[in-house]
């Protein structure tokens, strides 16, 4: 689920989303959620100091808050 919300806020930003791919890794200590984008839209991905990439983190830290492990978003 954690990795359709991604794909979806991801797909509403970019001019690519075909070229949206989302990843996730788990690990003993949390889960890792990879977002890559076609290399134009990633300053689209993380926005202005990135202020949508933190967005997109709190997004997903509320969606995962009964998870049993911390998730992050990491941006390729």
């Amino acid at each position: 689920i954690m990795e359709d919300l991604v794909t979806f806020v991801a797909e509403s930003l970019v001019e690519e989303p075909d070229r949206v791919k989302v990843y996730r890794k788990e690990t003993r200590r949390m889960t890792i959620i990879k977002l890559r984008v076609a290399p134009a839209d990633t300053g689209r991905v993380i926005g202005k100091g990135g202020r949508v990439a933190n967005a997109i983190r709190s997004v997903l830290n509320v969606s995962a808050r009964h998870a049993e492990k911390p998730v992050i978003l990491e941006i390729d």
